[in-house]
């Protein structure tokens, strides 16, 4: 991933962490940022591979969302690079295409560990520091599978989206007396590896990394008057969404 160009604001840019970033969605998220004036801190299994522009303000750092051990470290990096933190992408996930029926303990601990209880373990660690900047916003990366179900080998998938919806919320509910802003992102199919893996749709068809991107932006940017809890995204046009 290469980044390019940055718009200059007056000041010290605002911070962003993103969790898996060194592609797909989390990439173009990475980049809309960048080009409107952000700092950002990529949380990527292997920061190695990460190509970065040395003249933007962007480190990449180690994160798995299996180990909690990476949480603190990333968060420390953040700020000793940029010194504050005003907004963490909750972006990477897993999905295991099992039913619930075909799911063993063990799938279910592994797809609720990297879905569920990663972003909540991180958002807990660096609540302090979404507080201490004053407006501080979380943006989850759920999916429509969070609304509904839409096949067998959905099902566990969406067991798990249901629940990192409810932590989004739950977030908008604690953030509150801080003008912490939580949202979830709710998309379809989007054009990514694992998209493109689950469907015979055609790539340009589906929604698009950098369509995302600006929806992700745009709520990042919002004044605290305009709290928004989720914004489902779709590729077509289906009875609910």
């Amino acid at each position: 991933m290469t980044m390019t160009t940055i718009d200059t604001a007056a000041g010290a840019p605002r911070v962003a962490m993103i969790s898996g970033a060194s592609r797909g969605i989390g990439a173009a998220i990475a980049q809309e940022l960048l080009s409107h004036g952000w700092a950002v801190s990529l949380g990527c299994r292997r920061p190695e591979e990460v190509v970065l522009d040395a003249s933007l303000p962007v480190i990449a750092c180690r994160y798995d969302a299996l180990d909690p051990s990476t949480d603190e470290a990333w968060i420390d990096q953040t700020l000793a690079r940029f010194g504050r933190l005003d907004a963490v992408v909750h972006n990477a996930g897993v999905m295991n295409p099992l039913s619930v029926l075909e799911a063993s303990d063990e799938d279910f601990d592994a797809t609720f560990d990297v879905n569920v209880k990663a972003p909540m373990r991180l958002t807990r660690k660096l609540w302090p520091h979404l507080v201490a900047g004053g407006e501080g916003r979380i943006v989850t990366l759920a999916s429509l599978s969070a609304k509904r179900v839409k096949a067998e080998r959905s099902s566990l998938y969406s067991m798990s989206k249901f629940a990192v919806l409810a932590l989004a919320h739950g977030l908008r509910k604690c953030g509150e007396p801080h003008r912490i802003r939580s949202t979830a992102i709710c998309p379809g199919f989007v054009a990514t590896d694992m998209g493109t893996a689950l469907t015979e749709v055609a790539p340009e068809q589906m929604t698009q990394p950098e369509d995302l991107a600006r929806i992700v932006r745009t709520v990042l940017e919002l004044p605290s008057s305009a709290s928004i809890s989720e914004i489902p995204v779709n590729w077509t046009v289906e009875d609910a969404y």
